[in-house]
């Protein structure tokens, strides 16, 4: 799967928007929101009601924002909203699928009214839905699927048309673990295999780290920030300690590390620590510390990893400036 349509010249925002404004009767879905979105895959991320979709139907040319330009792939999302949907791919969150419909008939329709002729949406739809994993269950009809099976359909027509850009709301939403995991490896490889932008929404967080390489974070429609996943990700210059057990256990090694001298406190199961300058106390390394405490203890050791920010860090950043 290679893009067959116009190309984008690496390095321009294949998303471009400046002061988008959605309002509705009781509610401003985006504040005048400037964003630019490159190539690779970008997270957009925020609670519900953050205006992730709002954002994605205003990208499409579904919605007419209030007031701001925005441009998709070079084109107008004010007048030019069906050369966008010709070359961009739409996942939609809810299901809307067919339930007497067979996939194969499904992607081959989603094809056709995307422009291909009758034979190359025929093989685009089987090759497709190879990729996504419905090689086998393609001629079954859609209403016995498993939501995991529903959601790589979906995905499956978002990608029939070879588009330069796909849209995926909430992709993984309503899947087990384990289908989870198998449909961010989809997700990742529509970027990095089939050299497909794609601007992924989810409102969790560890998601996006996973498979994202710019993140962008929305909170009551205006932009919280925008930045490469790695700078969210950052070291923070901290040591995660996890033990076996449960928060008695975690708790017993972070007395024990206070009353060693390590300024320490549980992060969710575990206890991060915080090396003081120099990293040694009495010149003892706080790695060997940890360890020998950890054995004193008796207890189980996990892991002693460097600690990193995560993107939820951001959220709670905004709360405490916002604290009065």
């Amino acid at each position: 799967m290679t893009g067959e349509g116009e190309s984008v010249a690496r390095g321009t925002p294949v998303i471009r928007t400046r002061g988008i404004t959605m309002e509705y009767p009781r509610v401003r879905a985006l504040d005048a929101l400037d964003l630019d979105v490159g190539q690779g895959v970008t997270g957009l991320v925020g609670a519900n009601g953050a205006g992730k979709s709002t954002l994605i139907k205003v990208l499409l040319g579904l919605l007419a924002p209030t007031s701001g330009d925005a441009q998709v792939l070079g084109h107008d999302v004010r007048s030019q909203g069906a050369a966008i949907r010709a070359r961009v791919g739409y996942m939609p969150e809810h299901d809307c699928l067919p339930a007497d419909v067979s996939a194969s008939e499904f992607v081959v329709h989603m094809g056709r009214m995307s422009g291909l002729p009758h034979t190359v949406a025929r093989e685009r739809a089987a090759d497709v839905l190879r990729h996504v994993g419905l090689a086998e269950e393609r001629y079954r009809v859609m209403g016995g699927y498993s939501t995991g099976m529903k959601q790589r359909a979906k995905l499956a027509q978002a990608l029939v048309h070879d588009p330069d850009l796909v849209l995926l709301d909430e992709p993984t939403n309503g899947l087990d673990p384990a289908s989870r995991d198998d449909m961010l490896d989809l997700v990742r490889r529509i970027g990095t295999d089939f050299g497909i932008s794609v601007l992924v929404t989810s409102h969790l967080l560890g998601e996006l780290e996973r498979v994202s390489d710019h993140v962008v974070v929305l909170d009551g429609g205006r932009l919280l920030r925008s930045s490469a996943t790695s700078e969210f990700t950052e070291a923070t210059g901290t040591l995660l300690v996890e033990v076996l057990g449960t928060t008695t256990e975690r708790d017993r090694l972070g007395h024990a590390l206070a009353e060693r001298g390590l300024q320490c406190h549980p992060v969710d199961g575990a206890v991060e620590v915080v090396p003081p300058p120099g990293g040694e106390v009495g010149g003892v390394d706080v790695r060997d510390l940890v360890r020998d405490t950890v054995i004193d203890l008796d207890l189980g050791l996990v892991r002693i990893q460097e600690g990193r920010h995560r993107i939820q860090d951001v959220f709670a950043v905004r709360e405490e400036v916002a604290q009065p």
